[in-house]
């Protein structure tokens, strides 16, 4: 039996590593829509989908039905009200670029969601291919593997089936830190204005960018700073800044209003806020978030900012000091400390806010880095049982405030 698996295990180490990715990927959505059959069996009138509802329905879940309106109505010229005269929530706060590609590949199928279903599933292939090689020269392939193995498997994997923006961003996010990892820049002008309109988080980027360019003048000395590559980061820094600011820009002008798409992302945010929200504040989302939690939890409201004060300064130590994120390199460190402070910015967290962390994806590859068998496997078992979770009592049985995916 030994000797078999040892045949085996030489075999399967001389299998091209994209075939190898593709059999890992293939396993991992076979049992996330195992998930999703058994989940579909347990669902009741009371959930947002119904009793039993197909594959099919769990693809056009939750914001898959914004992507669709945004396909087949665009987006209004004039901004719906709630009864109480605030702006309510509307299809401004979806980019536009993953809603029309669905339509497009849809077109043969007659079915946006079928468009919606390709895209993320092959999306989220060619991610594993990406992370693979953005972590491989990091973290030795066997590690990089694995860390493929904890994405493709893990909590929010369900993103792989269903109609979201998030496997086609993350496809061009992994894109943008391999192109930035190998100085290869001039990539950036097309990958940062397709990320832009694919779902918002480009500002992070830059950034991470202007982060990336600092150190880099820093280290100058024994990494060759040319002026070339200079040019090339300020550029591509400005154009994620702009791009970052653009949809912005095109809400005001559609809509005759400047603030419409500010007010449209705080349409969400009132449902959360007694009273609702007076206006974007940076930061304050999360300061309100953790009051708001704390007194749902049944504890001192106050205690919440000190709770997420704490939060952050451990996250930063994790940045700074473990040695296994400390594997990953400067630039996948940068990019991980400039999307948290960016969600720390702009987000209201709530139960989306697991599926908002996507982008910290790369940081598999630190739980990958330790090489114990064991640890590995109880990674992995931690990830399906998140991953159930998440569909089961999230996605599927979603029915009240804290079950938004």
């Amino acid at each position: 039996m030994a000797h078999l698996a040892l045949i085996a295990a030489r075999r399967w180490a001389h299998v091209p590593h994209a075939a190898r990715i593709a059999v890992i990927y293939v396993v991992a959505r076979l049992v996330t829509t195992a998930f999703l059959i058994v989940a579909a069996t347990q669902s009741t009138s009371l959930s947002r989908f119904g009793a039993q509802p197909g594959l099919g329905t769990f693809v056009l879940g939750w914001d898959a039905q914004w992507y669709w309106s945004v396909a087949d109505f665009g987006y209004p010229t004039t901004l719906p009200l709630t009864d109480s005269g605030d702006v309510a929530e509307n299809t401004w706060a979806f980019m536009p670029l993953y809603a029309y590609a669905a339509k497009i590949v849809g077109l043969p199928f007659g079915s946006w969601g079928a468009g919606a279903f390709l895209i993320s599933l092959v999306a989220g292939y060619f991610a594993c291919l990406v992370l693979h090689r953005l972590l491989r020269d990091r973290i030795g392939r066997s590690a990089a593997t694995w860390a493929v193995i904890f994405f493709a498997a893990g909590p929010i994997a369900a993103m792989f089936q269903a109609g979201y923006a998030e496997t086609l961003f993350l496809l061009l996010l992994f894109l943008s830190l391999d192109a930035v990892a190998r100085r290869r820049y001039a990539l950036l002008y097309l990958l940062i204005p397709l990320m832009a309109f694919t779902r918002p988080g480009v500002l992070a980027f830059a950034l991470y960018l202007g982060l990336h360019g600092i150190l880099r003048w820093i280290h100058r000395r024994s990494d060759p700073l040319p002026s070339r590559e200079i040019l090339h980061i300020v550029a591509a820094g400005a154009l994620a800044t702009a791009c970052g600011f653009a949809w912005q820009v095109i809400a005001g002008i559609a809509t005759g209003d400047p603030g419409a798409y500010l007010a449209t992302e705080l349409a969400w945010r009132s449902n959360w806020i007694v009273g609702g929200v007076e206006g974007f504040i940076p930061f304050e989302g999360w300061v309100q978030a953790s009051q708001f939690w704390f007194g749902q939890w049944g504890m001192p409201q106050s205690w919440g900012p000190i709770a997420l004060a704490l939060l952050v300064v451990a996250a930063g130590i994790v940045l700074l000091y473990s040695r296994s994120v400390r594997a990953l390199g400067a630039d996948l460190r940068l990019w991980s400390a400039s999307y948290l402070l960016y969600l720390l910015a702009v987000f209201f967290p709530q139960s989306s806010t697991f599926r908002l962390l996507l982008p910290l994806s790369p940081l598999w590859g630190a739980v990958a880095v330790p090489r114990s068998r064991l640890w590995r496997l109880a990674v992995l078992l931690a990830c399906l049982a998140g991953q159930w979770t998440w569909i089961h009592y999230v996605y599927a049985l979603g029915n009240t405030f804290w079950q938004v995916p």
